[in-house]
This record gives structure tokens, sequence and C-alpha cells, in this order.
């Protein structure tokens, strides 16, 4: 193992650019990925697998176990402040438990304790720097000018640190920034969907050119099924989210990039296939 310390922009750009370099995996955003692709095949047309942004979607159809699919999809957004490739962006809530759901949150957000991440009993930390929770802050006030409902949070807490509150917006529409662009903080974005309308929100859920990650809570097992076989993501979390293991692949579709880490696909990203024929 050789580590090479430096920024992307130096030491990435170089090994990027190297002619001795066959094989180059990365993850971050999809424009850096875009770039890194484009130095890779302008080099040596070194082979490259990419891991890059989501804007991943949890459906929450009415017949979830509701405390169960509360939990899970606060774990989703707000685990690690939200800075985590497969966070939930968008939720999709079924009618008739929207409003349910949405009080349930509220509740437990209030009970999170805000502090020190190396405290074991804290829930929620900081942002990693400032310009990311000035970012942060930006995406919200966007989303209250498009008319998304702020039901909780959309602001710095007023403590020593980059604290952003946990965030929720309802009444959240389909073509609203808010919406389509992955935020990487601690933002619930949720749209409610008609009973029933099992196309229709897998049509809304895949609306999007992300397709890193995506969750579906239901107790009906065919639903599940038939919602995650439509599912344009490369993973499918059913009745849980962010369980992640090493034998199973992880990897995007679409521009969320392409190849796979974890498993033995990603075995593959390194290896070579050679033909050799012999006549004796």
């Amino acid at each position: 193992i050789n580590i090479l310390p430096g920024s992307g922009g130096l030491v990435g750009q170089r090994l990027s650019e190297h002619p001795d370099i066959r094989k180059l995996g990365f993850t971050g955003s999809t424009p850096i990925g875009k770039h890194i692709m484009k130095s890779c095949a302008v080099s040596n047309l070194k082979k490259v697998s990419l891991e890059l942004g989501g804007k991943s979607p949890l459906i929450i159809f009415n017949d979830c176990d509701l405390d169960k699919a509360v939990r899970m999809g606060m774990g989703a957004v707000y685990f690690n402040k939200g800075e985590n490739c497969i966070a939930a962006g968008r939720l999709f809530v079924e009618e008739s438990i929207h409003d349910e759901f949405v009080d349930r949150v509220i509740k437990e957000i209030k009970k999170m304790k805000i502090g020190d991440p190396l405290d074991r009993s804290t829930d929620h930390g900081p942002q990693n720097h400032k310009a990311h929770l000035e970012k942060l802050l930006e995406y919200c006030e966007a989303g209250v000018k498009e008319g998304a409902t702020l039901l909780y949070g959309g602001r710095s807490v007023p403590r020593p640190g980059f604290f952003m509150e946990p965030t929720v917006f309802t009444n959240v529409e389909d073509h609203m920034f808010i919406a389509k662009e992955e935020s990487f903080g601690p933002v619930m974005v949720i749209s409610k969907f008609k009973d029933g309308d099992v196309d229709g929100v897998l049509h809304r859920a895949n609306d999007t050119e992300f397709g890193l990650a995506s969750g579906v809570f239901t107790r009906d097992i065919g639903k599940a099924m038939y919602v995650s076989d439509g599912l344009d993501a490369g993973t499918v979390f059913i009745n849980t989210y962010n369980k992640t293991d090493v034998a199973a692949p992880f990897g995007g579709f679409k521009q969320s990039g392409f190849g796979k880490d974890l498993g033995e696909e990603a075995l593959h990203e390194y290896l070579r296939t050679k033909a050799v024929t012999v006549e004796y």
C-alpha cells in the first residue's frame, strides 16, 4: 500500500494522468468523476471505476411497519449528519400515512442530542467544514423560495462549530431544486404520493440522473420485489437502510457512476482477462 497525501486537484490529477497507472477507482462528486474519466482517457485510456453522487429515493408505503420506517427513514437521512453517499435524498410517503409519519419524525428530531461527535451519547454532530454548512443553508433557502414547506430546522445551531439543525421539508414537488439535487447534509425532503399508485411513485423515484441507492418499506413482499425490480439504482434496501455487507457488490447506475466496490465483482475491476490459444 502506497498512500499519497495531498489535494485531489494535485495528487488525484497526477494519478489520473500518469502513464504507468492502468486502473483508477474514484469516490466523489459526479463533476469530478467526469473530469477524472476524461483525464484517464486522454492520458493512456486507463480503466476507471466511479462511485459518484446520488439522490437516493426511499418509498414508504402505508402497509409498512411505521415505527421501523420512521426510525430507519431518519437514519437514512441523518446518519453522519447526512454526509453519506447513499443517504435518502428524497422520501416518498403514501398519502394516508404521510401526516403521521411527518409528526413522528418531528417528535424524534426534538429528542436528538446535538454535540461533540466523540461523545457516544451525541446523535448529531457538526458538518465537515464551514463552506459546506453555508452551502446547506443556501440549499434550504432555495427550497423555501420554490414553495416547499420548511417544517423544521433549516438553520445553523447557535453554538461553536459548523452545526446544522436536522431539517425537514414537506410538500416538495418534482420540479424543485431540492427534489433533484443532492444536499449531502441533514435535510429530509418529503413528497407524498396517492394511495395505491405504485407505478406512479416508481416513475417519480426514477426521474433523476442519479442511481446509487434506493429503499422501500412495505409488509407486502410481492410489492417490495416489484418495486425493487423497477427502481433504477445499483442498491435497493427493503425494510432497512444503510445496511451494506463486504460480500454484496456496491455501485451506482446512470450518473452515479459504474463499476463495483465490495463483493467478488469489486475484484474483477482490478483484474484482466487474457485468452491464450495453443496449437500443438
